[in-house]
């Protein structure tokens, strides 16, 4: 992995940050646990057919053996319906948790902590055959939850603040990343020969701890945010030496001077909690921005894709044996996309990423929608499904799945990162949710119309995107708080003499030269 960094670091031109990827790789080893979040999720997601219908069974013999008679269809719906919605509701709670977790415990402390909620119900979900309890599965599949939806928002948090300001894209991309390898993972062992199976089902559930086991063994060796120590707790000794640590060299004084600015130009705001951060005019149009990008995420389709995938592939005439193969294409077409984004970031930017991402699936979703309505009748339309789908997994990779954290970790200071965090995986979750429970209902009345309804949630984000959110690569959190602070019709001031942040170089490093407003 430091490999495919120092190339994507030439590709831009960035020779001088070698060294920095080559002596912390802090960013892949906190990511890792992400493999494990996706990996169960795509094990009950609805379109991953070869393990499910082993857990279902299991499901029914448990219930046959226990009270003797068959469980009836309506129950075993309700109680997979369950399991598959524990897992988002869990990701809404972990969300809930971050703000006072990183305050407390820090971003890696966090992490490390979280790692609980991984292996702990692995262990649940792997001996839940043996225990004869499914109810087992459905109170693990709450707490993964609760791991992934601190995972999802305490990694970008803590790899943004670790990260050199022309980095900061390319590796907040790296928790997407590890996200479509764990999808792609569990897709391969679930393959009917590998894992996919009614003796490798309860396997394939364990082996989700091992990379939160790796997390847990490795991470401690890796340096706390210097942000956090700085700004948060006050200890400057040690966020110097965790920087040059980071960096790979010793004369971080420019860095450590910008991080003086933020925190003397925020200490009369203090610590901000939700409730605060929801009534400063200075953040409104930052949070609106999040809230907005986060919900586009998750309600543009995406999931409802996944969920049409295999009826797609077999209405093309592929055959029903290796319908899982071509998922495993797709699943793979995922991972090169992200990969492909991690290393334009930098140079595209971030909003035209997020454009570009947003317009590809909602054409996806248009022409998916026109495919789908005449696949009966014209005979080559199967084709052009399957290379709607492929373009949807495209666009949405590159720009709407992996962004929305980034520019979540940019658009806000270090007193209102975490609670900025926790409102963003909240509405995260919920949107999660929301679709799980109602597109059923879409699809049941609306057919293949209901991908209109996609398109017209990309379409309005990517407006949203167009009109209101800035470029952020290779500004400074203060700098993009000055941007923000135009449209929120405040000025962001560095000291009394409210010198522009551009000209900050000229700033002594001498913090008590420096006035907080």
């Amino acid at each position: 992995m430091s490999g495919l960094f120092q190339m994507g670091v030439i590709s831009h031109g960035m020779t001088e940050d070698l060294d920095t990827l080559r002596k912390s790789l802090a960013w892949c080893e906190c990511s890792i646990n992400h493999i494990s979040d996706s990996v169960t999720e795509t094990l009950f997601h609805p379109s991953f057919s070869c393990p499910l219908q082993y857990m279902q069974e299991f499901y029914n013999t448990t219930h046959m053996e226990r009270y003797k008679t068959e469980m009836g269809q309506n129950l075993l719906t309700l109680l997979w319906s369950l399991s598959v919605s524990m897992y988002p509701l869990g990701g809404f709670f972990g969300s809930l948790m971050v703000a006072p977790l990183v305050n407390h415990l820090g971003r890696k402390g966090t992490l490390l902590f979280n790692n609980i909620f991984s292996i702990v119900p692995a262990v649940m979900m792997g001996a839940s055959e043996v225990a004869k309890s499914y109810e087992i599965i459905i109170v693990a599949r709450f707490i993964v939850g609760i791991c992934a939806g601190l995972s999802s928002n305490v990694v970008p948090m803590y790899l943004g603040e670790l990260s050199p300001k022309n980095l900061r894209g390319a590796l907040g991309i790296v928790p997407q990343l590890f996200i479509t390898i764990g999808i792609l993972s569990a897709q391969v062992l679930g393959i009917r020969n590998i894992l996919g199976n009614n003796e490798g089902w309860p396997l394939m559930l364990g082996l989700t701890g091992i990379p939160a086991l790796i997390e847990l063994l490795l991470l401690p060796f890796f340096p706390e945010s210097p942000r956090y120590m700085l700004i948060q707790k006050g200890d400057e000794k040690k966020a110097k030496k965790a920087l040059q640590r980071l960096r790979g060299w010793d004369d971080v004084d420019a860095e450590m001077t910008e991080m003086r600015l933020e925190d003397q130009s925020e200490r009369a705001e203090g610590r901000l909690t939700v409730f605060s951060l929801l009534s400063q005019r200075s953040l409104r149009w930052q949070l609106i921005s999040v809230v907005v990008m986060n919900m586009g995420q998750q309600l543009s389709g995406v999931n409802a894709i996944y969920y049409y995938a295999d009826s797609i592939y077999s209405s093309a005439g592929v055959n029903e044996n290796d319908v899982q193969f071509v998922t495993v294409g797709t699943g793979a077409v995922n991972v090169v996309m992200t990969v492909a984004a991690v290393f334009i970031v930098e140079k595209s930017g971030r909003r035209l990423l997020l454009l570009l991402g947003f317009g590809i699936c909602c054409v996806a979703c248009v022409l998916l929608t026109m495919a789908l309505s005449l696949q009966e009748s014209v005979s080559w339309m199967p084709y052009v499904s399957i290379a709607c789908v492929i373009v949807y997994v495209m666009g949405h990779a590159i720009g709407p799945s992996p962004i929305p954290n980034v520019v979540t970790t940019e658009m806000f200071r270090q007193s209102a990162r975490s609670a900025a965090f926790m409102v963003s995986g909240s509405v995260h979750w919920l949107s999660n949710f929301t679709v799980g429970l109602v597109f059923p209902f879409m699809e049941r009345g609306l057919g293949p119309y209901s991908f209109i309804v996609f398109a017209v949630i990309c379409l309005l984000t990517l407006v949203y995107v167009w009109v209101v959110v800035p470029e952020t690569k290779k500004k400074t959190f203060l700098e993009v708080s000055q941007m923000f602070g135009k449209r929120n019709k405040i000025e962001i001031k560095l000291g009394d003499s409210d010198l522009p942040l551009k000209d900050s170089k000229e700033i002594p490093e001498d913090p008590e030269k420096v006035t907080a407003f």
